[in-house]
């Protein structure tokens, strides 16, 4: 009966707690949209570009090779080349701006959260959210190319600190047994704000000529909501006690997130960490790299953040499209927002399995599971010319691609990080990993697109083959995090340096005595 209470304790769910996570992750629920909502009006977008900067959009098919008399004329097709270039750009410039802006700002998390603490910095940075969504949804009433351009990066550096900010806040203000389940609410926020995007969207919604610029704006809704939910947000309890050094505050914070539960455990903890961090000099990025006893985390944190990035799920989401139409479907484009439904089903079960399988067992389950769906979308697609059923067996591919990343790979990256570090090294290593995760973002956007024409359906042979890699360095180099807290976590990774240590010294003695019985 007292371990029954205790784990009721542990997993003692208070309506603050539920509130200031579901606030926290409405800054995913941004990154989601604003990730969705440039893709569904790409055409309508273009048009008006074209209408303000004075080039018409041009279709080949229906230029005029012949005058008013009948005779031959040779339109100036290098000068309409011209004018697509620069709609191309502009339209390429709208796209990738946002992960260009996430880049820059993520690398500032770290002194951004120590600085004014996690609630007043998510509250302060949402001022950049509602300007860029602003300046978005006033572009017909102005040079709309650069009012979106302008707003995307806005809204790109106050998505590049929301990433970071948020996981150090639900991470540190989560109860031990409940960490892994709420940290997966930001991977569902995301695909929330996507699935959203996609259907609103949609041409008889908001992806219209007179509605687009609403659309683009209305992730701004959420920063406001955000911004005064948050004024009711208690600060986290381990921010106040270990860098502040207020105990009393800290206190008062941790009982009003947890209730009437003891928090003496939870404050013992806090202790062993603010007296680790205060052995040591403040941890910067510089430091994180250079020590020894970081090394294996850091490289942990930001392999999870390549993996994420680079297991093939954009690939997915462009060649779905294609595929569906290959397929038969008449409306791709539900079908695709069909795969955008099964991403956001996926992610919600997810977050009742990680803390019933832990982070190590679905993060390796759900690339093996990516694989075995890039191998059977490489034979989906080369094979699809020569059998038409064979358009059935990628469209189940994609499904099961989507569904393996959203089990493992796609939520866990973003909370394992803050769950690898204690309180001196994690605001360091959370910008890092962040400023990773938007790195692989951009490079993917950039490059991808010149891949798959070079490759064309053998693209997912080398998803599949960097799929083989994180699954074996996922193998032997992440740890199981569930059910762990913080300083234990810490403990495993120097009982695992001292060891490497131990082999290494007893290895060189080794060859050194076997050198010494040849002399």
């Amino acid at each position: 009966m007292e371990k029954i209470s205790k784990m009721q304790e542990e997993k003692h769910l208070t309506g603050t707690l539920v509130l200031s996570v579901f606030t926290a992750v409405l800054g995913f629920f941004q990154y989601g949209y604003s990730l969705g909502v440039i893709n569904a009006p790409q055409r309508v977008i273009e048009a008006h570009y074209g209408r303000v900067l004075g080039i018409a959009p041009i279709d080949r098919s229906a230029i005029n090779f012949t005058d008013v008399n009948g005779s031959m004329i040779f339109p100036d097709l290098e000068e309409l080349d011209v004018g697509k270039s620069t709609l191309t750009l502009y339209w390429s410039l709208s796209v990738s701006i946002f992960a260009i802006g996430g880049m820059i700002s993520s690398f500032t998390v770290g002194w951004v959260g120590d600085k004014l603490g996690r609630v007043k910095a998510m509250l302060a940075v949402n001022v950049l959210s509602i300007i860029g969504n602003l300046l978005m949804g006033l572009a017909k009433f102005g040079p709309s190319h650069i009012l979106i351009i302008a707003g995307r990066a806005i809204t790109g550096l106050y998505c590049g600190l929301s990433s970071g900010l948020v996981p150090m806040y639900v991470g540190e203000i989560s109860p031990t047994a409940l960490r892994g389940a709420l940290g997966t609410l930001h991977q569902l926020a995301i695909v929330t704000g996507i699935l959203i995007s996609q259907v609103l969207g949609l041409d008889f919604l908001l992806g219209n000529d007179d509605m687009w610029p609403l659309l683009l704006g209305l992730s701004g809704a959420a920063a406001l909501l955000q911004f005064f939910l948050l004024l009711l947000c208690p600060e986290s309890p381990r921010y106040l006690y270990i860098k502040l050094g207020k105990v009393e505050e800290a206190k008062k914070s941790l009982k009003r997130l947890r209730g009437d539960c003891d928090p003496t455990k939870e404050i013992t903890e806090m202790e062993k960490e603010k007296q680790e961090a205060a052995s040591e000099k403040k941890v910067s990025i510089r430091k994180l790299f250079s020590s020894p006893r970081y090394r294996q985390p850091v490289i942990v944190a930001l392999m999870v953040q390549i993996s994420q990035q680079f297991s093939g799920i954009n690939a997915i989401f462009y060649y779905s499209t294609n595929i569906f139409v290959r397929a038969g479907v008449d409306q791709p484009v539900y079908a695709t927002i069909g795969v955008g439904v099964v991403n956001t089903v996926f992610t919600i079960i997810s977050v009742f399995l990680v803390e019933k399988i832990g982070r190590r067992s679905l993060f390796i389950a759900g690339l093996i599971g990516m694989l075995a769906s890039a191998v059977a979308m490489t034979v989906g697609l080369v094979l699809l010319s020569t059998f038409a059923w064979m358009s059935y067996v990628s469209m189940v591919a994609i499904f099961l691609f989507v569904i393996f990343f959203e089990v493992g790979p796609g939520p866990i990256p973003w909370f394992i990080v803050a769950e690898l570090f204690s309180q001196g090294p994690r605001p360091a290593a959370i910008a890092i990993a962040g400023f990773c995760n938007w790195t692989c973002n951009f490079i993917i956007g950039m490059c991808f697109q010149y891949i798959a024409d070079l490759c064309g359906p053998y693209v997912f042979t080398i998803f599949a083959v960097l799929l083989l890699g994180f699954i074996l360095f996922a193998f032997f180099k992440v740890p199981e995090t569930k059910g762990k807290s913080f300083e234990e976590i810490s403990a495993a990774f120097r009982h695992k340096r001292r060891s490497a240590i131990k082999g290494h010294k007893a290895a060189t003695e080794l060859e050194d005595l076997r050198g010494s019985e040849k002399a």
